[in-house]
């Protein structure tokens, strides 16, 4: 390598290296967050309202935000930034790029709210776009709402997901090739979805099906010829997956996917052990196929919703520290490429390369640790209030015992969800936790400090490190994963993926 590449190579990397952490240091204390909402909120439409904070005073439009989320006391928000005439307007919010939407994430469910900014900041430092986020406290209508994180939305742009922008005349050549943003999750009458042709893996599942979402173009936009040509690209992946040539490196499967996010989605998943891991809350997109023929392959990520992962879920192995994700579980089915991929010893090898290469940075102990405390001296001043406000959020597991009908107790019925029981659509399944709705029905564990906490999550990341540390090593020696057939097990559909209507 000559002087001038040398030079030129240093100086992106001093420009990345500076880039990762203006935007880990640019947060120094918790920011305030007012809105006040012409009308009652609720999940079905964005009411107007005004939202005032640091860098931003005007109007914009709120919903409830979830599922199951919808009945714990502490809600989640869709916020669509406005002008005066109600139209979308772009704007950067609290430091964070311009975009027109953001999402308010409770992390009723992790008392360390650290879980969702970690697996995003690890993503980053892999090498991926991941939401940006800023901890914020949240006065809703005048009242105290706790503790919040404000979130970049996963959507197309140059400063998110960055890929081609698809047209209603794209239908057909190399336009017609992307880019398209994807998601198996709960899904419901307004998205473009389809069924994957390979069932689902885990055990005592009450579906095998794995449902495609097409999120970008939205349904309304998306034409036939779009949703068409993706659902079978879709089809052509997970059909190639399971083939018996599949780990052809020129006719397999990395022709069709980007192996480099595979691998990495695979590393991130199996470290968070997350609950939903694979089979909700799981994007992908596919890149516009470049003019020479390249490129345009299915790539895995952003990373989302990870506040019961790290150990903070007691169904579905998610407390089980030696457990793995792609094996599935008893909630939801798990997609089988995962499965399959970790069959081929090239797929194991690059795990077992990248793996080693991650822990020398990003995902070593003391990187991940720095972060969970920079996040926890933020956190401090705030705390206090946030726990006055939810204080069923800390106490022993007798404290938090659940009464009779397994309802956890709440500060108002339903956790004041306006018209009683929330949508049943996207419930994680029976299998495991007990009850609906609030904290006591997900946690695996109780603590009775937030410090308590910190020292909960940091243990257990910990233990799962060492864990893979013992298990990748052997990824390409004598390391076979775990095969289970691939079965179809047919139940009633419904929007929202549960397999029964709503009560």
């Amino acid at each position: 390598m000559n002087r001038y590449a040398f030079i030129t190579l240093l100086l992106v990397f001093v420009v990345l290296t500076t880039q990762g952490k203006k935007e880990e240091e640019v947060q120094t204390a918790v920011m305030q967050l007012s809105i006040t909402a012409d009308s009652t909120l609720t999940p079905q439409r964005k009411v107007t309202a005004h939202m005032t904070a640091t860098d931003y005073d005007g109007p914009i439009g709120i919903k409830l935000r979830g599922n199951s989320s919808l009945g714990f006391n502490q809600k989640k928000y869709t916020i669509e930034l406005r002008d005066q005439q109600g139209r979308e307007v772009d704007a950067p919010l609290l430091g964070m790029p311009a975009h027109s939407d953001w999402v308010l994430l409770a992390p009723y469910l992790d008392v360390s709210a650290v879980r969702d900014p970690l697996a995003f900041q690890l993503w980053r430092d892999m090498g991926h776009w991941a939401p940006r986020t800023r901890i914020v406290e949240l006065t809703l209508n005048g009242e105290y709402r706790g503790i919040y994180i404000l979130s970049e939305a996963i959507k197309r742009g140059a400063d998110r997901v960055n890929i081609a922008k698809l047209k209603k005349s794209d239908v057909a050549g190399r336009d017609l090739t992307g880019g398209y943003l994807l998601r198996i999750d709960t899904f419901n009458d307004d998205d473009a979805t389809f069924t994957s042709k390979v069932p689902g893996i885990g055990e005592g599942n009450m579906t095998s099906d794995v449902i495609w979402s097409c999120i970008y173009p939205k349904k309304k936009k998306l034409q036939p010829e779009q949703l068409a040509y993706i659902q079978h690209y879709v089809d052509t992946v997970e059909q190639v997956i399971q083939s018996e040539g599949f780990a052809d490196p020129l006719t397999g499967y990395a022709r069709y996917i980007d192996v480099p996010s595979f691998v990495d989605y695979f590393i991130h998943t199996e470290l968070s052990l997350n609950v939903d891991g694979y089979k909700r809350s799981a994007y992908f997109y596919k890149e516009k196929q470049n003019a020479d023929g390249t490129g345009g392959k299915l790539v895995a990520g952003p990373v989302w919703d990870y506040n019961l992962a790290y150990g903070n879920a007691n169904f579905a192995n998610a407390d089980n520290p030696e457990a793995w994700c792609y094996e599935g579980a008893s909630n939801n089915p798990t997609p089988a490429l995962w499965q399959r991929l970790l069959q081929d010893p090239a797929f194991r090898k690059a795990v077992k390369v990248r793996y080693k290469a991650l822990r020398k940075g990003a995902l070593s102990n003391k990187a991940i640790n720095a972060y969970i405390d920079r996040h926890a001296r933020l956190m401090a001043p705030c705390t206090s209030r946030h726990f006055e406000k939810y204080p069923e959020l800390l106490g022993s597991d007798k404290q938090q015992q659940q009464p009779a009908g397994g309802f956890p107790p709440m500060q108002q019925p339903f956790g004041g969800f306006e018209g009683g029981f929330p949508p049943m659509g996207g419930f994680p399944g029976f299998g495991g936790f007990g009850g609906f709705g609030g904290f006591g029905g997900f946690s695996a564990y109780h603590v009775d400090s937030y410090d308590e906490e910190i020292v909960t999550v940091k243990k257990w990341l910990a233990n799962r490190l060492s864990f893979l540390d013992r298990n990748i090593e052997r990824f390409d020696k004598d390391w076979e994963p775990r095969i289970q057939e691939l079965k179809v097990i047919k139940m009633p559909q419904f929007p929202g993926g549960f397999p029964f209507p709503p009560f």
